[in-house]
Parts: structure tokens; C-alpha cells; sequence
């Protein structure tokens, strides 16, 4: 099924699909994908469907700039965001209110344009039920959007935990490389039978991380199993995060060709 897909026109595209990276910098090396004036997020929103704001991880941005980058996209385009560190590693998803509240209303400037939020969890971090049982309380009384966790502890693969994910509509998401077999696959409420969360993949370059360029079999694997879960009715996202080596958006592009997502949104105000 794959090899039908393996093509320059990508053919008939999946609105269930989204693929892009961690960030909208375009390399030179895969510039001429991305033709036209404007800014890079511009250039790079008129061909891929969605993109990760990582920088939110490391510091607030007002929510004038967040309008700013979804006026210059097209209306179907989607922005996943990254909570802040400060909220995940430094205060470990305790007593995080004032911080999350902040986050939630620097965001609100995306509008429509917002996807899920990604809860990214230190190494270091054990699952603790009762903390985050807390923890995933406080954000969806808050917040009733898409929401992934990306766990990196092997605590957080148990049967306890996919079961409070499912309580709250979390999905898991699908890290590669990871030292545990569990993470590699969509999990918590993304996985359930009866439920159409977002199915999140996030890759971050193998064998050196964050730097690797994936080959062509691991990009066709991954469209294969993207492909089928847009078949059974998922959002399925694919970011690709390694963008060191400006590797990201070329196994982006190459996933595009693929897995075809959404057709290429028109220009923002078209």
C-alpha cells in the first residue's frame, strides 16, 4: 500500500493526516520545497498542514505573537504547543496553577489554529497516580482540547497509568527512539477502541538524537501505520524533531509524499 504513495504527486490526501516539525525553519537544503516571499512559517505553511511550537517549552510568548503566527497561516492549518518546562520538569506537574493558567491564556491567541497541547515529562519523573490524577484535573477544567503526554519513564507504560490517561482523555504519544518497546506505539486514550483522540508521533532522529536523518524504509514504515490509523478514523500528527542537522523537514517532506496529508493550504487570507 505504501509503494502506491511513493510518488512526486502525492495524489488523493487524507484530511486526517497532519505532518510537520518541531519549528518552522527552513534549510537551505530543502528551500526550493518551500518557494515563494514571506516569512519562513509563511513559506513553510503553504506546503505542510502543521507545525510544533517547541520554543514555548523554554519561555513564554504573549499572546500577540501566537496571533501573529496563525494570521500567517491558512485556516486549516493546525499549531501543536509544548507546555512549559517550568511547569513539567521544574515544578514536576505539582502545584501549578498560576502557571498553567498563564500558559492557557498566552496560547489563546492561536484561536482556531490550536491542536493539541504536548505535555512533555522528564526522564526522571515516575508516575505517581495521585499526582497526576492532580495534575490532568486541574488542565482539563481548564482545557477541553486535544492533550498528549509524552512519558519517559518507564513507570508510565503500566496498565495504572494507560488507565488514567483514558480517564482523561490524554493520548500517549509515540516516541522514537525510546529505551522502552511501549513508547514506541500511540497509547492512553489515542489507542481506545471507542475514542478518536489524536494519535501523536514524535520523531527525534536515530541513531544520534536529535541530529539523524531517518532513511526512506523507516519514513515508509511509519506512513504505512499513519495511514492506517487515518483509515479508522484518528487524527493521526507526525512531527519530526530532528531538526539539529535541518534533517526534520527533509524526512517531512519525504513523509508527505507518502502518507499525503491534507492537500497544501492555500495562503493565509486566499
Amino acid at each position: 500500500m505504501v509503494e502506491r504513495h511513493r510518488r512526486n504527486d502525492p495524489g488523493p490526501r487524507r484530511a486526517s493526516v497532519r505532518i510537520g516539525t518541531a519549528g518552522w525553519s527552513i534549510p537551505r537544503a530543502v528551500a526550493a520545497a518551500f518557494p515563494g516571499e514571506g516569512s519562513h512559517l509563511q513559506r513553510y505553511a503553504r506546503v505542510m498542514n502543521c507545525a510544533e511550537i517547541n520554543s514555548s517549552f523554554h519561555r513564554p510568548h504573549a499572546a500577540a505573537v501566537y496571533e501573529k503566527w496563525a494570521s500567517s497561516t491558512a485556516d486549516s492549518f493546525r499549531f501543536s504547543v509544548k507546555v512549559p518546562r517550568t511547569i513539567t520538569h521544574d515544578a514536576q506537574l505539582k502545584a501549578c496553577r498560576p502557571l498553567l493558567d498563564r500558559f492557557l491564556a498566552e496560547i489563546a491567541g492561536l484561536g482556531t489554529r490550536l491542536g493539541p497541547l504536548l505535555v512533555q515529562l522528564p526522564p526522571s519523573l515516575e508516575f505517581n497516580v495521585r499526582q497526576a490524577r492532580t495534575f490532568f484535573a486541574l488542565l482539563r477544567r481548564r482545557h477541553e482540547g486535544a492533550v498528549v503526554c509524552e512519558p519517559r519513564h518507564e513507570s508510565w507504560f503500566s496498565p495504572s497509568a494507560q488507565r488514567l490517561l483514558m480517564d482523561f482523555r490524554i493520548g500517549r504519544v509515540a516516541a522514537d527512539p525510546s529505551r522502552y518497546v511501549p513508547a514506541k506505539h500511540p497509547g492512553g486514550w489515542s489507542s481506545a477502541d471507542s475514542a478518536h483522540g489524536p494519535i501523536y508521533y514524535r520523531l527525534h532522529g536515530a541513531p544520534r538524537k536529535y541530529w539523524s536523518r531517518y532513511p526512506p524504509a523507516r519514513i515508509e514504515s511509519w506512513a504505512a501505520q499513519i495511514l492506517e490509523w487515518s483509515m479508522k478514523g484518528y487524527e493521526a500528527w507526525c512531527i519530526f524533531d530532528n531538526t539539529a542537522s535541518g534533517a526534520a523537514l527533509e524526512n517531512a517532506v519525504e513523509m508527505l509524499r507518502c502518507a499525503s496529508p491534507l492537500p497544501a493550504p492555500a495562503e493565509a487570507g486566499d
